[in-house]
């Protein structure tokens, strides 16, 4: 009887008697690269309970039972871990204001096909309004044309010989002159195929063409090659001052019977 009272006293101080318990550490990784470790708990004997009485020699010790398996202990709270800050990034690219073109536009120069569309359209209607006003000034100054005077001075009549062709105007004016015992004629150095100009030959008296041929008599008659008809009498008068004066622009037909007119023959004798 003396044994079970001693062993179950042992027993109850075994279970009142609290076990030590190993030192916790923090399983999270504090700021700053080190662990904070916790101080050991320190076993502490509940007070009031008195020491276990000495065991009378010749017992047997009994193993006491196994404690019950301690709960873990719950892990002290840790410092928050710092939010981690992010990389500086580049800085953005700046965008030019709206109400102004950026430092390095070249406008108009930048020839692309916007551009390019646009400078032609600009320069279409100004050369349209150029030619238009260049146009309507135009319109306002007369189209004369500045020709020498179909009309012109050969002399006093005695600078003429009887039965001679002069030929001192064919060059500058296509005018032949010839003077007669009765007066003088003007022909028109042109000859009626294709206006060539023919040449006077003195001594066959005749005018041959060094086209195609043709032949007028002195008088001014065809009588050869393909020319159709007799050359052409120019208007002569004497003018105030006594010289002969020649009007290229009225002519005188032989077909047409206007060589008798008054102003195709000259009278002087």
């Amino acid at each position: 009887m003396a044994d079970e009272e001693t062993a179950k006293t042992e027993g109850d101080q075994a279970k009142a008697t609290p076990r030590a318990l190993p030192p916790l550490t923090s399983s999270r990784p504090v700021s700053g690269g080190s662990k904070p470790s916790l101080p050991p708990l320190q076993s502490a004997k509940p007070a009031g309970v008195a020491p276990a009485p000495p065991k009378p020699a010749g017992t047997v010790a009994r193993q006491p039972a196994a404690p019950p398996a301690a709960q873990p202990a719950q892990a002290a709270p840790t410092a928050a871990p710092r939010p981690q800050q992010p990389a500086a990034s580049p800085p953005a690219a700046r965008k030019p204001r709206q109400d102004r073109p950026p430092e390095d536009d070249q406008g108009i120069w930048r020839m692309n096909r916007k551009n390019f569309l646009n400078v032609a359209g600009w320069f279409a209607f100004f050369s349209f309004i150029i030619t238009a006003t260049i146009g309507a000034i135009r319109l306002m100054v007369p189209r004369v044309l500045y020709e020498p005077p179909s009309a012109f001075k050969a002399g006093f009549p005695e600078d003429f010989v009887i039965g001679e062709v002069n030929e001192k105007y064919k060059d500058e004016f296509r005018v032949w002159i010839v003077r007669e015992r009765d007066g003088f004629y003007a022909l028109a150095a042109i000859c009626t195929h294709l206006g060539c100009t023919p040449r006077w030959l003195p001594t066959e008296e005749k005018f041959k063409c060094p086209c195609h041929g043709s032949g007028y008599h002195k008088d001014g008659i065809n009588f050869e090659g393909p020319t159709p008809r007799p050359l052409e009498r120019l208007k002569i008068t004497l003018a105030d001052d006594g010289q002969i004066l020649v009007d290229r622009n009225i002519k005188f037909r032989y077909e047409k019977g206007e060589w008798i007119k008054p102003d195709a023959f000259l009278k002087y004798s």
